[in-house]
């Protein structure tokens, strides 16, 4: 690192022509530590390596530490070299700060496209992926990582040269196989291995079809309240979202314009929980049909439910569906592996296949192996097995402090025993996003329903992921949660 430290003095000397070698070298020095390009605390290169890597006498290196020291840049320790400063002086900060304005106010007033613009103004995307209550977080601790490390490492010790280029086939061949048999018995899907294309996730898969199968302006149905992720996409493509209402059965059809698109989650409606009825699953496929439109089902955590019999895919109700089934592993595994997939119609596997390829350059191809492997052993079942007796019992607790501490007509009116998060619903005439925020100064990360909305409405609530916090965190954060509830006026009952 600290030869780094040498190349990155002899590029910016090529731009600095006037004045002494050791007054240009003095001036690169002191702009990289105030620019934290050399780190504040790190140490700097003996001068007798300094001076050789960059091809200048010692004394030169020797007359520049020395005025940097002087000038409180730097610091000597006696038998331990010379470090930067973990404090730099107010002056020096000062100064630079000063020289810096006029490049500073130059890039804003660099203007954005309207399409980056859009995208920054609707962005929800949030930095605490972790901790009480995270919707939709996983427990990344209890994923098996020696095993599954075990098996790259045998793997990856001769790689075959075809797993170290780019992707254009849609994915590693050994994960498509292996997903397809387990989505046949797991989702009762209805997928052969060349139907599948392994994605980085499902934002991925739905720019891909949005990108291949729609046209700007096109009209796309999307339940309301839905997950903010797809809409952003949509909308970033340049098409007409119509929030369709959903109720106790699901997306509610309307009689209109038909949609190109309709986007759905009917196993655990994102982010209320319910599911879609046989009969609004028979209607959208029979309207999928009639006007020629793709219905996208994202099927984002049905592993997980707790209570009652599994929910089948919609693609698999009926053969040759106008389905584009898309799944993820972000949930049931962890979501930096970034590893989703989609099964597609068997006249759109070649276009999106080539497509993805042409947009994307699919890679990542020893870690899908991995996965296949991981799969086809039986360790993939075994984890949600695991996992899903995990998820409900920390359900569990949290229903019964959400009834003991705030009350029964907090909980969700059905309760749908599946996925990672539950609604806590609140009065209509309350601020769900400044109650969020307000806990979230005090350490406890939930999401507001109201911001799920595309449209105004009266709908107020918290959404509560409890599959990452175990119990000892979750009474501690609710305690949290619930005196911000009584601050902001809402409430609770208050036996104990």
């Amino acid at each position: 690192m600290r030869m780094l430290y040498a190349d990155h003095l002899l590029e910016r000397l090529q731009f600095l022509q006037e004045g002494s070698l050791q007054q240009r070298l003095l001036n690169c020095m002191q702009s990289a530590i105030i620019d934290g390009i050399f780190p504040h605390g790190g140490r700097l290169p003996p001068t007798r390596d300094m001076a050789r890597e960059l091809g200048v006498s010692r004394n030169t290196v020797l007359h520049v530490y020395e005025s940097l020291m002087a000038q409180g840049y730097v610091t000597a320790r006696t038998g331990s070299g010379t470090w930067i400063a973990e404090t730099l002086p107010e002056t020096c900060l000062h100064s630079h700060a000063i020289e810096e304005a006029q490049p500073a106010a130059a890039q804003l007033s660099a203007t954005l496209s309207k399409r980056g613009a859009s995208l920054l103004g609707h962005a929800t995307a949030s930095p605490y992926q972790w901790g009480a209550f995270v919707p939709g977080a996983p427990d990344v601790t209890e994923f098996p990582h020696k095993l599954f490390s075990q098996i790259q490492a045998r793997l990856n010790r001769e790689p075959d040269v075809h797993r170290l280029v780019y992707s254009s086939g849609g994915g590693c061949p050994d994960l498509r196989h292996a997903l397809a048999a387990y989505l046949r018995v797991a989702r009762s899907v209805r997928a052969d291995a060349d139907q599948i294309l392994i994605t980085e996730g499902v934002h991925q898969a739905v720019d891909l079809v949005t990108r291949v199968l729609c046209d700007q302006g096109d009209r796309v149905w999307m339940e309301e309240p839905g997950y903010w992720g797809t809409r952003n996409l949509l909308r970033m493509n340049g098409l007409t979202i119509r929030a369709m209402a959903v109720d106790e059965q699901g997306m509610v059809p309307e009689v209109g314009p038909p949609p190109k698109m309709i986007f759905v989650t009917p196993s655990h409606q994102y982010p209320l929980g319910v599911h879609l009825s046989l009969a609004r699953r028979k209607a959208l496929l029979s309207l999928a049909r009639k006007h020629k439109s793709w219905i996208v089902e994202d099927d984002y955590d049905s592993e997980f439910r707790f209570s009652g019999q599994p929910y089948p895919s919609l693609q698999g109700l009926e053969a040759d569906a106008p389905v584009i089934y898309m799944g993820t592993f972000s949930k049931t595994l962890y979501p930096a592996l970034r590893i989703g997939y989609m099964v597609v119609p068997k006249q759109l596997a070649e276009p999106l296949r080539i497509a993805a390829a042409e947009l994307y350059r699919g890679g990542h191809l020893l870690i899908q192996r991995a996965l296949a492997e991981f799969i086809r052993q039986g360790h993939y079942m075994e984890h949600i097995r695991r996992m899903r007796l995990l998820y409900r019992q920390r359900r569990q607790f949290l229903c019964r402090l959400i009834e003991r501490y705030l009350g029964p007509v907090f909980l969700p009116p059905v309760n749908h025993e599946a996925g990672l998060h539950l609604v806590v619903h609140l009065p209509a005439n309350c601020d769900d996003v400044a109650i969020a925020a307000l806990a979230l100064r005090r350490g406890v990360k939930v999401r507001p329903l109201s911001q799920y909305y595309m449209h105004q409405q009266e709908a107020r609530g918290l959404l509560l992921g409890y599959a990452c916090v175990n119990e000892k965190q979750c009474q501690d954060a609710f305690g949290t949660l619930k005196a911000c509830l009584t601050e902001s006026g809402i409430a609770v009952q208050q036996q104990g």
